[in-house]
C-alpha cells in the first residue's frame, strides 16, 4: 500500500518516526512535507497535496491512504477534507481509527502529535491502515450521499 503523509511543524517528529517505521512494515511512503522545521509554516498546502495524491492514486487503481499530522490534527483534517473525494477522519484512539475505515471508508487519517505519545499515535495509525472497509449497504448509501453533495451541492432525502 502507498501511504501519503504530511504534517505541520508540531507533527514533524512523529512524521519522521512514521516514515521510517511504516517503511519498515512494507508501506510505500510518500512524504509531502514540510522538509524543514518552521514554527510559522502553513500546513494546508502540505495536507492538501497529500490528500490530492491519495485521490489520484485511488482513481488510478492504486491502493493508497493518507496521514495528516499536526498538534491537534483538527486543522490538518479540515484542510484534507477540502479535496474532492477525500474522507479525512480525526482519530484519537484505536476505536475511532478502526471505525473511520470500517464505517466511513475514510481514506485519510488525521492525528494530533501533541495529543499522544509516539507509541500511541503509531498504534492508532497502524489500526487505521490495517482496517478494511465493511462495504455494508448502509455505509455505501451514506457515503454516496456525501459524495453526491460534494459534487452537486444537493443531497437526496432519506
Amino acid at each position: 500500500m502507498r501511504v501519503h503523509i504530511a504534517t505541520d511543524h508540531a507533527g514533524m517528529e512523529l512524521s519522521a518516526h512514521l516514515l521510517a517505521h511504516l517503511r519498515g512494515k512494507g508501506y510505500e511512503m510518500v512524504d509531502h512535507g514540510p522538509q524543514v522545521y518552521d514554527a510559522e509554516d502553513d500546513y494546508p498546502a502540505f495536507c492538501i497535496a497529500a490528500a490530492e495524491a491519495v485521490v489520484i492514486d485511488q482513481q488510478s487503481g492504486i491502493d493508497a491512504l493518507g496521514i495528516v499530522l499536526g498538534g491537534s490534527g483538527n486543522g490538518e483534517q479540515i484542510a484534507a477534507n477540502k479535496v474532492r473525494g477525500v474522507r479525512a477522519a480525526l482519530a484519537w484512539n484505536l476505536s475511532t481509527a478502526k471505525l473511520a475505515r470500517e464505517h466511513n471508508d475514510a481514506n485519510v487519517v488525521a492525528v494530533g502529535g501533541r495529543q499522544h505519545t509516539v507509541e500511541e499515535a503509531t498504534e492508532i495509525i497502524e489500526a487505521f491502515l490495517a482496517e478494511p472497509y465493511s462495504n455494508a449497504e448502509r455505509h455505501n448509501r451514506r457515503i454516496a450521499k456525501i459524495a453526491e453533495y460534494e459534487t452537486t451541492g444537493t443531497i437526496a432525502d432519506s
